[in-house]
């Protein structure tokens, strides 16, 4: 029996978000809204989550996987109604920690701090509470003479002196479970919205003398919802200066913090450098000392200490130390990148591995290629890995030296050593050592063309 489960709510249709997609898949930083919501609470000590589905609910299962406990509302009825889904869900836990799938920007700490709160107060209801300047759009905490909490009122109910209250539910509550379901029993629809409100629940505990709890969040960015694609971007912003912040703070610099993309889930070493317009996304291991950018995207890639990549984009590979990549470089999904090697402008490289030290400099397509160490690719070399039907593959074995613009029809494999020259087209095997040519002898003729007459 978990002690803690955490029930998030994401069965909501997101109007206002104007999309096909439900609103807590939308993606900042590498991660779903939801996702974020996840991760917050994992970090809290929750070790089991109840995702409440409804609108996308197929999307939303395809997306989080079936490993994860879901509870459906069939019906967006309210808060309330969305909670007493999950109890099924839930269990014998003995106490229920609820979220908002669309609050991205919660931290770990904070809810550690709210769980601790409610467990060493033993209170019934533990709120979490935020001050703001402009309080508009949220229910307020109204409090009894001696401070304690008493109700919360939905904004459209409020009456004006309740309006005029800076003290806002954030939405994050944690129950006593023995309290909780019982008292969604008794909510009802008496409101403008004809829903069933969870903050209701706060004044049956208050009505019964039940202990409540409030704990007031110290940096209200962390509660703010994402209700359309403006407050999407304002929350990508607010965890981009995070993100960059923590890395900068860890020894990495990043020279414009403002034009750099950093998802949560990348790693990068003290002491590397990264230029205006980076993108780092994905699961990304950046090694120490590396220098990255400007103009530069690293997906789902790992790449080696000292390694400097330049306006290139990085998709699924991987990248040994002290290699340079770039600059106008594209390296596709399973490529290799050896130590030390160079891959210039205008390369593109896809399933293929490039040995120590190899050069690759300008001009040139790899597809489907193992090429040795201490090779050279002259420029405007193409492997020719397609024969319309299936992908085949090239070997070029360590020490070979490949002239400019030349043509590797595959399969086809180049022996160690051997050097093939310059504007050929290979469409059988070069032993090791050998010279191989394959072009038409040039033939110089007299000049037939018509003469040009100066005037």
């Amino acid at each position: 029996m978990a002690a803690v489960v955490a029930v998030i709510l994401a069965a909501g249709q997101g109007k206002r978000m104007r999309s096909r997609l439900p609103k807590v898949l939308h993606r900042i930083a590498g991660r779903s809204l939801v996702e974020h919501v996840m991760a917050a609470a994992g970090e809290a000590g929750v070790e089991e989550n109840v995702i409440v589905i409804g609108h996308g609910a197929e999307e939303i299962k395809a997306a989080l996987g079936a490993g994860q406990k879901y509870a459906f509302q069939e019906r967006q009825l309210g808060t309330g109604h969305a909670l007493a889904q999950a109890q099924g869900a839930v269990g014998n836990a003995n106490d229920i920690l609820v979220l908002c799938g669309d609050t991205p920007l919660i931290r770990g700490t904070t809810l550690k701090k709210l769980l601790h709160h409610h467990f060493v107060t033993g209170a019934t209801a533990t709120l979490l509470t935020a001050r703001l300047a402009n309080p508009q759009g949220y229910g307020r905490i109204v409090r009894d003479e001696e401070g304690r909490v008493k109700a919360i009122v939905e904004e459209r109910d409020a009456a004006p002196e309740e309006k005029a209250i800076k003290e806002i539910n954030t939405g994050i509550y944690c129950f006593k479970a023995d309290f909780i379901w019982p008292a969604l029993q008794q909510l009802k629809p008496d409101n403008d919205q004809g829903e069933y409100y969870l903050t209701d629940v706060v004044a049956l505990a208050q009505a019964r003398g039940l202990s409540i709890e409030a704990v007031t969040v110290e940096d209200e960015e962390e509660v703010l919802g994402v209700n359309d694609r403006v407050q999407l971007a304002e929350a990508a912003a607010i965890l981009r200066r995070r993100i960059n912040q923590a890395h900068m703070q860890a020894g990495v610099t990043i020279v414009d913090p403002a034009t750099t993309y950093i998802d949560v889930t990348v790693t990068i070493e003290k002491d590397t450098i990264i230029y205006p317009g980076t993108f780092l996304e994905g699961n990304t291991i950046i090694g120490a000392g590396c220098f990255l950018g400007p103009g530069t995207t690293i997906r789902d890639s790992r790449v080696g200490e000292g390694s400097t990549i330049s306006h290139a984009v990085v998709l699924e590979s991987v990248i040994g130390p002290g290699c340079q990549v770039g600059p106008f470089a594209y390296l596709r999904p399973g490529t290799v990148l050896e130590a030390g090697v160079k891959v210039g402008d205008f390369v593109e490289i896809k399933a293929s591995r490039v040995g120590r030290g190899s050069k690759v400099p300008h001009l040139t397509y790899l597809g489907d290629a193992t090429v040795g160490k201490e090779v050279n690719i002259g420029a405007g070399t193409i492997t020719c890995n397609y024969d319309g039907s299936k992908k085949w593959p090239t070997v070029i074995e360590d020490g070979v030296f490949i002239g400019s613009n030349t043509n590797l029809v595959a399969p086809v494999k180049v022996g160690a050593g051997a050097v093939v020259g310059a504007g050929s087209t290979i469409t059988e095997d070069v032993p090791p050592g050998a010279l191989a040519l394959a072009r038409e002898r040039q033939v110089n003729l007299p000049y037939r063309g018509k003469k040009i007459e100066k005037k």
